[in-house]
């Protein structure tokens, strides 16, 4: 367990055959607002009617309907 705390992954076997991976968990990093704020700076303005209309035009948002 120390080894995989340290970032190691294990394969486990049966019989030498694979059947999982033992892998360190990703832990959460903190990004600083402004570094985040400056991430995006450069990022397209999107238009709001036009991204819904592109979304309706290639997806039906609609529930079907149930027929009891």
């Amino acid at each position: 367990m120390r080894n995989v705390e340290r970032g190691e992954s294990y394969t486990i076997t049966r019989n030498g055959t694979p059947i999982g991976r033992l892998i360190p968990l990703r832990r959460r990093t903190f990004v600083p607002r402004a570094e985040v704020l400056a991430a995006f700076a450069t990022a397209p303005t999107i238009d709001p009617d036009a991204f819904r209309a592109s979304l309706d035009a290639v997806l039906d948002q609609d529930l079907p309907s149930r027929e009891w």
